[in-house]
């Protein structure tokens, strides 16, 4: 039983959402697939080497369109979910300085220095 003042959260429908990585992976699979949504509807209407009509003639379209779809949804939704977290930006951890290294000169100890008379 829940105390005084303690909220209980039910899991919400689209609670996932909430979940930033969850949230970025979605975004960007559903840029994949309204990618690939119009590649397909850019190849039937373009029709190169018949493709079109080769589908349409089939005694069952869908059943290809639906196939040809598919296809194009995973490589351009695996392809826009994976730049995606591949361009994720990592958290910096130190504050040293930035740039080139450089030549710092530090003394010889004793025990190299040539004696001179």
């Amino acid at each position: 039983m829940p105390g005084i003042g303690t909220q209980q959260r039910s899991p919400g429908r689209f609670g996932l959402l909430h979940v930033p990585l969850f949230r970025l992976l979605a975004i960007n699979l559903a840029a994949g697939v309204a990618v690939a949504m119009l590649f397909v509807g850019g190849l039937l209407v373009l029709n190169p080497a018949g493709l079109r009509d080769l589908i349409l003639a089939d005694s069952s379209p869908g059943t290809a369109l639906g196939l040809l779809l598919f296809g194009f949804v995973v490589t351009f939704g695996s392809t826009a979910m994976g730049t995606a977290i591949m361009a994720m930006e990592q958290p910096e951890e130190d504050d040293g300085p930035r740039g080139p290294p450089r030549l710092v000169e530090q003394p010889l100890p004793p025990s190299l220095h040539r004696r001179v008379r």
